[in-house]
């Protein structure tokens, strides 16, 4: 099944060996947004270990936000990554944490200027984007680490260690479900980046990509072939009730709507929490004035049924890994926001789990057996410590020389990414896609 990882969910061996001997990692950031301010915040919880010495982003209150709260120098915050580019070295690595289209050229160009590349998942809208991107980072000689966060969990130690451990025994098949959430799809697929599968690629890649991850590491082997069904069942202009307006402001009809803007955003004004996210995404004035604006103004405070979105919002994913191991993945807005759920089966034993809590059913002793999740690493921060654990590996890798610590290396992360693209190539034909002949394809 694979071999079992050294370390914790920190996504480093020991916090002693962090302690880089030449200072703290430095790291340019590229995007200033809820992604780039989380990794950024990596720097400001361990700022032995990291540092962060430019801010690129168009949006000039974004970038100042961000690099004022780094204390990063004036002549150091840039409008476009470009023009950093052009400049001799100033750090060890880059964060790419730009709108997904816009991924590949600074990841390409960094990695030719010698810079260590942490990306933000997925690593491209388009296959041959993806393997460009590979391509360049191997060519370079640098560190390339996509952030398939879901690895670097004690959760994900825990069922790893449990099924390499052979306590489910062979593993014939896994259900997984990706409840996304009624309001969390609305939020970023209907209204907000990752709504058009031509500008950022489809739902099943930009957020199941580490789904997909997930469960070729878990299963411990490539996929062979992919079949899926799916479709945008519900935000289309066909389900717009009678009387809607195009935004939820002005709208007779929101006050009774499950997507409602305002109850949504509104609502979220003075929670510490959803004002870092969502909140923080649709404006950076976070006060209930200031989020009336952005509603009236952007794209948040448009009516989901009269929106330009175009990805799948209820997907099913069947995948047949080598030796007969299939598995299923489930991505839907319909649900609650919470936890991926998992179940595994295999010959001896039944593990169950719901992101954070984890129990095998013995099948000869038919005792049901709690994992030990907390003994695997924090579970603290957003996804489940994932976020501050690819942080950690990524800083440990570049500090040690140790790329072993990168628990998804770059053709690896290509694996996930092509089953996404097979996947939605399988949702739009209705025939079952192998592998190899997606490969071929774009030969």
């Amino acid at each position: 099944m694979g071999h079992r990882l050294s370390g914790t969910a920190s996504g480093v061996r020991d916090d002693r060996e962090l302690n880089v001997a030449g200072g703290p990692v430095t790291l340019a950031m590229l995007g200033a947004g809820s992604r780039g301010s989380t990794y950024a915040g990596f720097a400001e919880r361990y700022p032995d270990r990291a540092r962060v010495v430019a801010v690129a982003d168009p949006r000039e209150d974004r970038r100042d936000a961000l690099a004022g709260r780094l204390e990063v120098a004036a002549d150091r915050r840039f409008a476009d990554w470009r023009d950093l580019a052009a400049l001799d070295k100033v750090a060890d690595a880059v964060v790419v944490a730009t709108p997904d289209h816009e991924h590949v050229g600074p990841a390409v160009a960094f990695a030719g200027l010698g810079y260590h590349v942490l990306l933000e998942k997925p690593m491209a809208p388009a296959w041959a984007q993806c393997v460009e991107v590979v391509d360049a980072a191997e060519r370079a000689g640098v560190i390339l680490a996509v952030c398939h966060v879901m690895r670097y969990t004690a959760y994900t130690e825990a069922v790893y260690g449990a099924v390499t451990d052979g306590r489910v025994g062979e593993v014939a098949g896994i259900e997984h479900l990706e409840p996304v959430g009624w309001w969390h799809f609305a939020h970023a697929y209907v209204r907000g980046n990752w709504r058009r599968s031509d500008e950022s690629g489809p739902s099943i890649l930009t957020k199941c990509c580490h789904d997909l991850d997930w469960l070729r590491h878990v299963v411990g082997r490539p996929a062979v072939a992919v079949s899926s069904h799916g479709a945008l069942h519900h935000f289309t202009a066909a389900n717009r009730p009678d009387g809607a307006a195009d935004r939820c402001l002005d709208c007779a009809v929101e006050p009774a709507c499950p997507y409602s803007a305002a109850r949504l955003y509104l609502g979220f004004v003075g929670d510490p929490k959803r004002e870092r996210w969502p909140l923080s995404v649709i404006t950076t004035d976070l006060t209930e004035a200031g989020v009336r604006r952005a509603l009236r103004d952007g794209p948040y405070g448009r009516c989901v049924y009269a929106c330009d979105n175009d990805v799948a919002d209820h997907q099913v994913v069947t995948i047949e890994f080598g030796g007969g191991v299939t598995a299923t993945l489930t991505m839907s807005a319909f649900t609650p926001q919470a936890r991926r759920r998992t179940r595994i089966m295999g010959t001896r034993g039944f593990l169950e789990g719901d992101g954070r809590e984890a129990a095998v059913t013995d099948f000869v002793t038919g005792r049901v057996e709690p994992l030990d999740v907390a003994a695997a690493g924090p579970d603290g921060g957003a996804h489940g410590g994932g976020d501050m654990g690819v942080m950690g590996a990524f800083v440990g890798a570049i500090a040690s020389g140790d790329r072993s610590l990168i628990r998804t290396g770059p053709r690896e992360s290509l694996d996930s990414h092509l089953m996404a693209f097979a996947a939605e190539r399988s949702r739009l034909t209705g025939a079952r896609v192998r592998l190899a002949d997606e490969v071929a394809r774009y030969a």
